[in-house]
């Protein structure tokens, strides 16, 4: 079942997201993607259909208002304001647990270039919330060391094999995180991971994480 969903955020903003939920969810899955992308692109809705296929639930929003998107003077601006994203996607999680079908849930992350680091905010927000996190292709560096230190949660960090600086960074990032961790390097993939069958690999891994980490979660009251 598929769903177009109107959260209400702080300051009586509102951001629009796609809910998508199968038969007995072992989690919900909400996206944090970065620049340029938002909640219809095919390579998003790949990823929700390969985490779907597993039985997640996901939750696509557009951290941006539809107003912020329109005003290109500002829309730069709002599109690196990692305070302000991590508020908008924490305002995401305060909706799911008020949905009697989600918020009994684990709740997990999947974080891609600064969506990453606004995962990680938030992570480190509620590290008794989030049972998961996967990046791809993220900048989880941008959240800051203090954040990475206190992330709890299990963190995938997915990255190309050809995207030395972003690999570099995610190691860096990765070296600031205390909680259980790993760098997976899809083989012959770019940062954008559009080579045939790069992005197949990114959902395979990201399914499997949530569904290991997420299952071992009891469910909450």
């Amino acid at each position: 079942m598929s769903s177009e969903i109107c959260i209400c955020c702080r300051h009586g903003k509102f951001i629009q997201a796609t809910l998508r939920l199968p038969d007995d969810p072992v989690g919900l899955v909400i996206f944090a993607y970065g620049s340029g992308s938002s909640r219809i692109s095919p390579r998003n809705r790949y990823v929700a259909e390969v985490l779907h296929e597993a039985s997640l639930a996901t939750l696509l929003i557009d951290l941006l208002t539809e107003e912020e998107e329109e005003d290109h003077s500002s829309s730069r601006q709002h599109r690196f304001d990692i305070p302000l994203l991590a508020d908008r996607l924490e305002d995401a999680c305060t909706w799911a647990d008020c949905q009697p079908q989600l918020a009994a849930l684990p709740l997990g992350f999947f974080g891609s270039s600064t969506g990453s680091a606004v995962a990680v905010q938030v992570a480190a927000q509620q590290a008794d919330r989030i049972a998961a996190v996967v990046s791809r292709g993220g900048r989880p560096d941008l959240a800051g060391d203090e954040s990475l230190a206190e992330v709890m949660s299990p963190t995938l960090l997915i990255v190309g094999e050809k995207d030395e600086g972003g690999t570099r960074l995610n190691e860096q990032a990765r070296a600031e995180m205390r909680c259980e961790t790993e760098l997976r390097i899809i083989p012959g993939a770019s940062h954008l991971f559009s080579e045939p069958g790069a992005l197949e690999l990114v959902a395979e891994a990201a399914s499997q994480w949530f569904v290991e980490h997420m299952e071992s979660v009891p469910a909450l009251a």
